[in-house]
């Protein structure tokens, strides 16, 4: 197929990107490559495929120097004459849409960077696919829709009317849009409710990098509400499995649905959202020890109060996910911490 994966100079973008191609897709990535955090990482993400940082900051397609099949534009998905374009110029048989403004307590920030990438965007992602003839749209979603939720495990069955953050309140809108082109237009869109995703090449405004740099460089780490959280850590691959499964199996009318007792997660339109995570929570303090364990350092730790838009647990009930495309899950915390552990030594001594 040939697909279009927006983010990916972004950590999961960037590993889609890189399974598709391996496994012979046609894959054109886009990407505004913005300053949320430091650009060296995004621009060694393209780097590995085969994008090179002067090729990734101009105007126009840039063409993969290791992957035949692979292109790169650097397209702000707010841009909807650009987004236009490349669907009409590109013609692909599936979009995988993950780039977004990311980050929860950034949103208490920069509210308006969030409504442009998260609802602009994705605005334009749906119209691209109904303009273009694109019926295969899988996107991210998020736990945090759960919000108030602290009925565990999650499952894709309950309510998400109460986020508490902007973040996760264009996320849950997103799955609202998706419904409704898939209602109105017979797009198959897939919702991924991704959980705590964490591996090499991870955000450096995640627990998993920014604990390690600042254990390693004798620094304090912050550990919000006094380290009494749960997440439902899930490692890279395992992800990138479920989204590649998801995109070979789109989304099916459900023939079984009740208007009467509507069950949020499925639809008689060709629409569906799944859990995607590793179905075991972890204790943040049990996290740490690991991560020390790897790095071979003790941790100095910041006590500190739950903070605004956080929640204390995520726990993923992926038995949907599991029965639909045959998810499963493999890695475990320690050897995802060692493969992370091993990258990021490698990553910062070339660095």
């Amino acid at each position: 197929m040939k697909i279009l994966v927006t983010g990916t100079a972004g950590f999961i973008g960037f590993h889609l990107a890189k399974r598709l191609l391996e496994e012979g897709h046609e894959v054109v990535g886009i990407d505004n490559i913005n300053d949320y955090y430091d650009t060296s990482l995004k621009y060694g993400r393209l780097l590995e495929l085969g994008i090179a940082s002067a090729e990734a900051g101009s105007q126009g397609r840039a063409a993969s120097t290791k992957y035949e099949g692979h292109a790169f534009y650097r397209i702000d998905l707010a841009d909807s004459a650009a987004i236009d374009t490349l669907f009409r110029e590109e013609r692909f048989d599936a979009v995988c849409h993950l780039a977004a403004q990311a980050g929860v307590r950034y949103s208490l920030e920069n509210p308006m960077a969030y409504i442009q990438s998260n609802l602009t965007g994705f605005a334009n992602i749906l119209e691209g696919c109904r303009n273009h003839e694109v019926q295969n749209l899988s996107y991210a979603s998020s736990s945090s829709v759960y919000g108030l939720n602290k009925s565990m495990p999650f499952k894709v069955s309950d309510s998400v009317d109460h986020p508490v953050s902007l973040y996760a309140a264009t996320k849950k809108s997103n799955e609202l849009m998706a419904h409704t082109y898939s209602h109105l237009y017979g797009i198959r869109t897939t919702g991924l409710r991704f959980f705590t995703v964490y591996g090499p090449w991870g955000r450096p405004d995640m627990a998993p990098m920014l604990f390690a740099d600042a254990i390693l460089h004798d620094r304090p780490i912050n550990v919000f509400n006094y380290g009494k959280m749960e997440r439902d850590f899930t490692y890279i691959d395992d992800i990138v499995e479920g989204i590649v499964r998801v995109i070979h199996h789109p989304a099916e009318p459900d023939e079984a649905f009740d208007p009467r007792h509507p069950d949020p997660a499925t639809s008689p339109a060709p629409y569906r959202v799944y859990n995607i995570g590793n179905g075991s929570p972890v204790k943040l303090m049990d996290f740490i020890v690991t991560l020390e364990k790897h790095l071979g350092k003790k941790a100095q730790m910041n006590m500190m109060p739950m903070q605004p838009g956080d929640v204390e647990a995520t726990w993923a009930d992926t038995s949907a996910l599991e029965r639909d495309v045959g998810y499963s899950p493999s890695t475990s915390l320690e050897r995802g911490i060692e493969e992370f552990v091993r990258w990021y030594l490698e990553y910062t001594e070339r660095a």
